[in-house]
Protein backbone atom coordinates (compact mmCIF):
# COMPACT_ATOMS: atom_id res chain seq x y z
CA UNK A 1 0.00 0.00 0.00
CA UNK A 2 1.17 3.70 -0.53
CA UNK A 3 1.45 5.83 1.75
CA UNK A 4 -0.12 9.53 1.05
CA UNK A 5 0.90 12.38 1.30
CA UNK A 6 -0.64 16.15 2.02
CA UNK A 7 -4.53 16.02 4.22
CA UNK A 8 -7.84 14.49 4.31
CA UNK A 9 -10.69 15.99 3.22
CA UNK A 10 -11.91 15.58 7.18
CA UNK A 11 -8.73 17.06 7.98
CA UNK A 12 -9.23 20.66 5.41
CA UNK A 13 -12.58 21.15 6.77
CA UNK A 14 -11.70 20.82 10.51
CA UNK A 15 -8.81 23.41 9.94
CA UNK A 16 -11.90 25.84 7.65
CA UNK A 17 -14.41 25.41 11.00
CA UNK A 18 -11.70 26.81 12.88
CA UNK A 19 -10.62 29.50 10.87
CA UNK A 20 -14.36 30.40 10.52
CA UNK A 21 -14.40 30.04 14.35
CA UNK A 22 -11.93 32.50 14.96
CA UNK A 23 -12.92 35.13 12.58
CA UNK A 24 -16.71 35.03 14.28
CA UNK A 25 -14.96 35.99 17.23
CA UNK A 26 -12.74 39.20 16.01
CA UNK A 27 -14.73 40.69 13.30
CA UNK A 28 -17.69 41.80 16.01
CA UNK A 29 -14.08 43.24 17.60
CA UNK A 30 -13.00 45.19 14.76
CA UNK A 31 -15.94 46.88 14.36
CA UNK A 32 -16.31 48.13 17.90
CA UNK A 33 -12.85 49.29 17.65
CA UNK A 34 -13.33 50.99 14.47
CA UNK A 35 -16.43 52.57 15.87
CA UNK A 36 -14.35 53.74 19.06
CA UNK A 37 -11.72 55.06 16.45
CA UNK A 38 -14.32 56.89 14.86
CA UNK A 39 -16.22 58.69 18.12
CA UNK A 40 -12.83 59.64 19.12
CA UNK A 41 -11.88 61.64 16.10
CA UNK A 42 -15.15 63.29 16.07
CA UNK A 43 -15.01 64.43 19.29
CA UNK A 44 -11.93 65.83 18.62
CA UNK A 45 -13.06 67.82 15.23
CA UNK A 46 -16.28 68.71 17.14
CA UNK A 47 -13.63 70.67 19.84
CA UNK A 48 -10.92 71.70 16.87
CA UNK A 49 -14.46 73.75 15.04
CA UNK A 50 -15.77 74.69 18.09
CA UNK A 51 -12.21 76.21 19.03
CA UNK A 52 -12.06 77.43 15.36
CA UNK A 53 -15.66 79.51 15.70
CA UNK A 54 -13.61 81.19 18.44
CA UNK A 55 -10.91 82.02 16.71
CA UNK A 56 -12.89 83.35 13.73
CA UNK A 57 -15.58 85.73 15.63
CA UNK A 58 -12.24 87.15 17.14
CA UNK A 59 -10.26 87.84 13.98
CA UNK A 60 -13.58 89.21 12.32
CA UNK A 61 -15.76 91.05 14.89
CA UNK A 62 -17.76 92.23 12.91
CA UNK A 63 -19.16 89.15 11.37
CA UNK A 64 -19.27 87.30 14.59
CA UNK A 65 -19.48 83.35 14.32
CA UNK A 66 -19.29 82.01 10.37
CA UNK A 67 -22.22 81.10 9.38
CA UNK A 68 -21.30 78.09 7.50
CA UNK A 69 -18.30 75.77 8.53
CA UNK A 70 -16.80 76.12 4.81
CA UNK A 71 -15.80 80.05 5.99
CA UNK A 72 -13.35 77.97 8.43
CA UNK A 73 -11.62 76.49 5.77
CA UNK A 74 -9.71 77.55 2.72
CA UNK A 75 -10.27 78.80 -0.86
CA UNK A 76 -10.06 76.53 -3.28
CA UNK A 77 -6.60 77.76 -4.21
CA UNK A 78 -5.44 77.65 -0.62
CA UNK A 79 -4.85 80.14 1.82
CA UNK A 80 -1.59 82.03 -0.05
CA UNK A 81 -3.36 84.82 -0.20
CA UNK A 82 -4.11 85.03 3.42
CA UNK A 83 -7.20 84.75 5.49
CA UNK A 84 -10.11 86.94 4.64
CA UNK A 85 -13.92 87.02 6.06
CA UNK A 86 -14.98 84.11 3.67
CA UNK A 87 -12.81 81.92 3.91
CA UNK A 88 -10.45 82.01 7.59
CA UNK A 89 -7.81 79.35 6.67
CA UNK A 90 -8.33 78.28 10.48
CA UNK A 91 -8.99 74.46 9.71
CA UNK A 92 -7.97 72.34 6.83
CA UNK A 93 -9.70 71.90 3.76
CA UNK A 94 -10.96 67.87 4.75
CA UNK A 95 -12.54 69.07 8.11
CA UNK A 96 -14.17 72.06 6.70
CA UNK A 97 -15.50 70.34 3.62
CA UNK A 98 -17.06 67.29 6.24
CA UNK A 99 -20.60 68.58 5.85
CA UNK A 100 -20.77 66.86 2.34
CA UNK A 101 -17.94 64.05 2.65
CA UNK A 102 -17.73 62.46 5.73
CA UNK A 103 -14.15 62.88 8.07
CA UNK A 104 -13.73 59.56 9.91
CA UNK A 105 -17.56 58.03 9.40
CA UNK A 106 -19.07 61.44 10.42
CA UNK A 107 -20.53 64.35 8.76
CA UNK A 108 -20.26 67.99 10.38
CA UNK A 109 -22.33 71.43 10.38
CA UNK A 110 -21.44 74.81 12.21
CA UNK A 111 -24.00 77.40 11.86
CA UNK A 112 -23.42 80.70 13.15
CA UNK A 113 -26.76 82.68 14.47
CA UNK A 114 -28.20 86.17 15.07
CA UNK A 115 -27.03 88.97 14.50
CA UNK A 116 -24.80 90.37 12.15
CA UNK A 117 -23.04 89.75 14.04
CA UNK A 118 -23.49 86.37 14.61
CA UNK A 119 -23.32 85.91 18.67
CA UNK A 120 -23.92 81.95 18.82
CA UNK A 121 -22.93 78.89 17.16
CA UNK A 122 -23.74 75.25 17.10
CA UNK A 123 -21.32 72.42 16.02
CA UNK A 124 -22.80 68.97 15.27
CA UNK A 125 -21.10 65.84 14.35
CA UNK A 126 -23.26 62.72 13.09
CA UNK A 127 -22.57 59.28 11.72
CA UNK A 128 -22.55 58.86 8.43
CA UNK A 129 -24.15 55.25 8.74
CA UNK A 130 -25.12 54.91 12.12
CA UNK A 131 -24.46 51.48 13.78
CA UNK A 132 -21.46 51.21 11.08
CA UNK A 133 -19.34 54.19 11.41
CA UNK A 134 -20.22 55.40 14.79
CA UNK A 135 -22.73 55.36 17.53
CA UNK A 136 -22.77 58.73 19.10
CA UNK A 137 -23.52 62.19 17.77
CA UNK A 138 -21.35 65.22 19.11
CA UNK A 139 -21.66 69.25 19.55
CA UNK A 140 -20.75 72.10 21.03
CA UNK A 141 -21.96 75.58 21.11
CA UNK A 142 -20.08 78.82 22.61
CA UNK A 143 -19.16 77.41 26.06
CA UNK A 144 -16.77 75.33 24.06
CA UNK A 145 -17.88 71.59 25.97
CA UNK A 146 -18.46 69.20 23.73
CA UNK A 147 -21.41 66.99 24.38
CA UNK A 148 -22.74 63.83 22.91
CA UNK A 149 -25.83 61.75 22.89
CA UNK A 150 -26.06 57.88 22.19
CA UNK A 151 -27.70 56.59 20.27
CA UNK A 152 -26.87 59.61 17.17
CA UNK A 153 -31.01 61.09 16.53
CA UNK A 154 -29.38 63.63 14.64
CA UNK A 155 -31.44 66.50 17.44
CA UNK A 156 -28.64 68.10 18.46
CA UNK A 157 -28.03 70.83 15.66
CA UNK A 158 -29.74 73.68 17.52
CA UNK A 159 -28.38 75.75 20.51
CA UNK A 160 -30.46 74.72 23.50
CA UNK A 161 -30.64 70.40 22.53
CA UNK A 162 -26.53 70.64 22.43
CA UNK A 163 -26.83 72.28 25.62
CA UNK A 164 -29.29 69.80 27.02
CA UNK A 165 -26.96 66.97 25.84
CA UNK A 166 -24.40 65.02 28.27
CA UNK A 167 -21.04 66.55 28.59
CA UNK A 168 -18.13 64.52 27.24
CA UNK A 169 -16.35 62.90 30.87
CA UNK A 170 -19.44 62.72 32.69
Amino acid sequence: MRKQKGFSLIELLIVVAIILIIAAIAIPNLLRARIAANESSAAASTRTISTAELTYSTAYPTVGYPTTLAALGPPAGGCAGGPVAANGCIIDLVLASSGTTAKSGYKFTAVGAGGPPAVTYTVDGTPSALNTTGVKEFCAVKDNVVRFVSPAAGTLATYATCQGATAIGQ
